[in-house]
């Protein structure tokens, strides 16, 4: 028994060792091939997340493997700070997206969305200023508008049936309440009266297709209401990721009092 623990530790390092290398090899394609901001921007994450992991992989298999207190506990320490900014990011994640949003529109298949639908913290720190202009040309890049476009023959009622993402609800076409004339799917004409409300999005919509919304506040609503999404998937993964976190921290708490033990029982023997 005195020796599992250690080779769960060896084991488990093994394999995260094996996606750290996995992640920062991610990042350096994504440096090579990546032809839009959007995929660029995926490479820092990658790289920092992959280094951070190799690093305290390889100081777990060091103390696993050698039986060495000093790195295993070297490595129990990282561990439980990593537990507690898992602790804090989950916190932090359930508080900024306990708001729920989205109206349902009258005889339309999908919702619409506003930006002061979520918090001060989401608005501040996921679509304010420069941020934006990077989402915005990462929605551009993606062709999510464009495929809207590829049924342009349909008729208003048929449009009004689908199920758009918050994104493609936002971004692609005016609100509901601007009033605009449906022409296609990415294009819609003002009436000659102008719009029937007279807000900021309805005079910001326009019929470019590099354009379209992306400037208006429900295209950053829709944007927020899918990473609204994403993160409450998130949740779940970083509950899953502190369990496995405790688990191998037990573990390895272990495995370092087997170490003691060892050497305790070697010294008693009288073995150097």
């Amino acid at each position: 028994m005195a020796r599992i623990s250690n080779t769960i530790v060896t084991i488990l390092n093994i394999v995260s060792t094996i996606l750290a290398i996995v992640a920062i090899g991610a990042s350096a394609k994504l440096m090579v091939h990546s032809n839009t901001e959007c995929q660029k921007s995926l490479q820092s994450p990658l790289l920092m997340t992959g280094a951070v992991l190799l690093v305290v992989s390889l100081i777990g298999l060091i103390g696993s493997c050698g039986r060495s207190n000093f790195f295993l506990y070297t490595y129990l320490i990282l561990l439980f700070l990593s537990i507690l900014a898992l602790i804090a990011f989950t916190v932090l994640a359930f508080l900024v997206t306990n708001e729920s949003a989205g109206k349902a529109v009258s005889g339309r298949g999908f919702k619409e969305y506003r930006l002061g639908d979520y918090s001060n913290w989401m608005q501040k720190h996921l679509v304010n200023g420069e941020k934006w202009n990077e989402i915005r040309s990462c929605l551009a890049d993606a062709n999510i508008c464009r495929r809207l476009s590829e049924g342009a023959h349909q008729s208003e009622v048929e449009f009004s049936k689908q199920n758009l993402s918050p994104i493609q609800s936002g971004c692609c076409k005016p609100p509901t309440y601007c009033g605009f004339e449906f022409k296609n799917a990415t294009y819609w004409t003002v009436p000659k009266s102008g719009p029937a409300v007279p807000d900021s999005d309805c005079l910001t919509w326009s019929n470019d297709q590099e354009t379209l919304c992306y400037d208006c506040k429900s295209c950053k609503g829709g944007f927020l209401a899918n990473g609204r999404m994403e993160w409450r998937n998130l949740l779940i993964c970083n509950v899953l990721l502190l369990i496995i976190f405790m688990v191998v921290y037990s573990v390895g708490c272990c495995a370092t009092r087997n170490n003691r033990r060892d050497r305790g029982y070697a010294k008693y023997r009288g073995y150097p």
